[in-house]
């Protein structure tokens, strides 16, 4: 097997390279906060035009319209990862809304959201969860019904991310109140500003709100901002649940997150020693680079099937389980290796990076149990993966 790049692959490594280190200064910090900073925007802009973020999106709705190509993918990964500098935006809008509609959507529907998304200029958030339905999505009970050329919304979702930023939603409701449970369902697109629509933020163990109750009052939509038809929203949320799950295990994102990790071990020192020297950390780096590896090689496992319009099986299933604790545990290394420091919250003189490890820490944390518990990708990776029987459910008393 030949592992080298061709002449081609090689270009493009070379000129990705060059692009990215002539314009560094273009780049956010982890300082830069703010769904909507303006240097995000900026750097995800210059990112756009280059071809360098949404390089197989049609041009028509604001990506560069390239094939796909595996190699040139992980190029890009590996050279936003290898020089630190901020990748493109990602989040609910891009990594999970758009695929699904260039895959499921209206040509209008494409032309409307698209473009505005990948540019950052819209903020989505995803109307999932329930009080009484999270790892059972199929019993949500927010409910639509037909009025006219409207749905009327009535009901409550949990657990939104991002919603007090968010200009939009995609969400579940069941418009089909006779059917079966994953017949009944429902996707709908709307204005977070569209009235009788109420959030309550609640503040996670980050100390921020990054979460958010969203309540909905006689909430009209317009019945043309359905995604596929009626009562095929389980089809649509699985589409866009599988990106999500990706989203959440991105293997580059990982490994830029532990050469971070590595310039801590090389700047932090014990009794005058580099904590590099340490053997005790540096087992505990080169584990997880181990880690990091080989998600990167099951991440090119995924998209070649992709590629083949094959399933992934039981690699894409493994994602979003892997990917989270993984960076969980590359956050706790950085805290570790910070010592005293690294337990510094807030506003404390001697916080280190802003406290961007510490907040990474208690929200990867948080992950693990967000997007479906690791619990739940456990039951689903040995059900579907490997052929197992079902969890038994509880005897009712």
């Amino acid at each position: 097997m030949d592992l080298r790049l061709s002449s081609e692959h090689q270009a493009f490594r070379a000129h990705v390279a060059s692009l990215l280190e002539s314009h560094r200064h273009l780049a956010p910090t982890a300082t830069d906060r703010g769904l909507k900073h303006p240097k995000r925007l900026a750097w995800q802009a210059f990112l756009l035009r280059e071809g360098l973020a949404a390089r197989t999106v049609p041009e028509a709705y604001g990506g560069r319209g390239e094939a796909p190509d595996i190699l040139k993918s992980r190029i890009l990964s590996e050279e936003f990862a290898r020089t630190g500098l901020a990748p493109p935006l990602a989040g609910q809008g891009i990594s999970m809304l758009v695929p699904t509609l260039l895959e499921l959507g209206t040509p209008e529907q494409r032309q409307a959201y698209i473009g505005p998304t990948l540019r950052g200029e819209m903020v989505w958030c995803q109307g999932y969860s329930e009080p009484g339905s999270g790892s059972d999505l199929a019993s949500l009970t927010t409910r639509a019904v037909a009025d006219g050329d409207d749905y009327v919304i009535n009901g409550q979702k949990i657990w939104t991310s991002t919603a007090m930023q968010a200009d939009m939603i995609f969400c579940l409701v069941r418009t089909e109140a006779d059917a079966p449970a994953h017949q009944g369902i429902s996707y709908l697109l709307f204005s977070m500003k569209t009235p009788g629509i109420e959030i309550r933020p609640l503040v996670d163990m980050t100390g921020t709100a990054n979460f958010n109750e969203v309540f909905f009052t006689d909430v009209r939509v317009p019945r043309r901002q359905i995604v596929g038809k009626p009562g095929e929203g389980w089809k649509v949320a699985n589409a866009t649940l599988t990106h999500e799950r990706g989203m959440l295990g991105d293997p580059s994102a990982s490994r830029a997150r532990l050469m971070r990790v590595a310039e801590i071990m090389q700047r932090e020192t014990v009794d005058g020693r580099s904590l590099m020297e340490d053997p005790v950390f540096r087992d505990r780096l080169v584990a997880l680079q181990a880690r990091v590896y080989a998600m990167q090689a099951n991440g090119l496992r995924v998209m070649s099937a992709q590629l083949k319009g094959e399933s992934p099986g039981m690699a894409g299933l493994i994602i979003k389980l892997e990917g989270c604790e993984l960076n969980h545990e590359i956050a706790r290394l950085a805290i570790d290796a910070m010592g005293e420091l690294g337990i510094l919250y807030d506003d404390s003189p001697h916080l280190r990076d802003d406290g961007d490890w510490q907040q990474k820490y208690m929200y990867d944390l948080g992950l693990i149990i967000g997007g479906g518990t690791a619990q739940i990708q456990k039951n689903i990776i040995s059900e579907r993966g490997l052929g197992m029987p079902r969890e038994p459910k509880s005897a009712k008393a």
